[in-house]
């Protein structure tokens, strides 16, 4: 993946861009769209066992689909839900069950490169141009701000010479995990202007998406032990696709053909719904299940 400063590529998406719902993510226009709901990481714990701070161990580790909450919450699947309806407004904490099970808060404006990598197959067979894709990232990430510093967090009873080399580790690492055109461009531009959004443009192809570990020669803030940022807009060279990863969306838009929207919506890799051009993926949107307690 490497930044370009053509942003007039998206020129044409930008022209789709504006009016309600769906269409405002990822253009209006096409001829169909579906939505992939971002897994949730699910972790279980034992009372009986504890680490070193007496807190109950992890003893599993787990990615769930939406559904399995909404089962366990007595809550309905369809193409509009909400995460905070299935959970009654818990996803700013974790969500603990009986059995030990707690799930963790939906991600939003990130797709995790590995849905990415599976999403390829049935991405390529819809245009004729696979490896020429544009990827926009939005500007606003922290990961991408050299000025954001590193988070350490480290035990008081540690070595302090240790300690010091470990910081000074991750500073490095995390200076180097953002490629320096990209970290000037944060600021500097040039941009894709897309209403309310800024977005700074890649060149990549489906071939390099299709192998997850692009994420940590992209520049784009992955480092060792902590995950960077994933694009929220890619598009091939004749238009024939979008893939919308809305910073505020915890779920991904795919616009297409038909043909492509059936076969995402087929494929059991993916929890994905078709919706439509105007769907409202608000908060409001799910009229379904009940709204969160106050």
């Amino acid at each position: 993946m490497k930044f370009t400063t053509d942003v007039e590529r998206g020129g044409w998406l930008l022209a789709r861009a504006g009016g309600d719902g769906v269409g405002d993510v990822a253009g209006a226009g096409f001829d169909a769209y579906a939505r992939i709901l971002h897994p949730v990481e699910a972790v279980r714990r034992h009372a009986a066992v504890t680490d070193e701070w007496g807190c109950p161990e992890i003893v599993a580790e787990s990615m769930w689909p939406w559904a399995e909450v909404a089962a366990r919450n007595g809550r309905v699947m369809h193409p509009l839900v909400q995460w905070r309806n299935l959970t009654d407004g818990e996803n700013e904490e974790a969500m603990s069950f009986d059995d030990g099970w707690q799930v963790g808060q939906s991600v939003e404006g990130w797709f995790d490169p590995t849905l990415l990598a599976a999403l390829t197959a049935h991405l390529r067979t819809s245009t004729r141009t696979p490896e020429q894709v544009t990827a926009g990232v939005w500007n606003g990430f922290g990961d991408l701000n050299a000025s954001a510093g590193a988070v350490f967090v480290a035990s008081t009873d540690g070595d302090p010479q240790d300690l010091e080399r470990a910081r000074a580790r991750m500073e490095a690492e995390a200076a180097a995990a953002v490629a320096p055109e990209v970290a000037r461009a944060t600021t500097m531009g040039p941009f894709l202007r897309w209403p309310g959004r800024d977005f700074m443009l890649f060149d990549t192809s489906l071939s390099e998406l299709a192998d997850p570990a692009w994420v940590h020669t992209a520049g784009l803030g992955w480092q060792t032990d902590f995950p960077g940022v994933t694009p929220q807009l890619l598009w091939p060279a004749d238009h024939t696709w979008v893939v919308a990863s809305e910073i505020d969306f915890d779920s991904t838009i795919v616009a297409g053909s038909r043909t492509l929207i059936d076969a995402v919506v087929a494929d059991d890799r993916f929890e994905a719904f078709r919706i439509a051009e105007d769907s409202d993926l608000s908060w409001a949107g799910d009229t379904v299940n009940p709204a969160p307690r106050r």
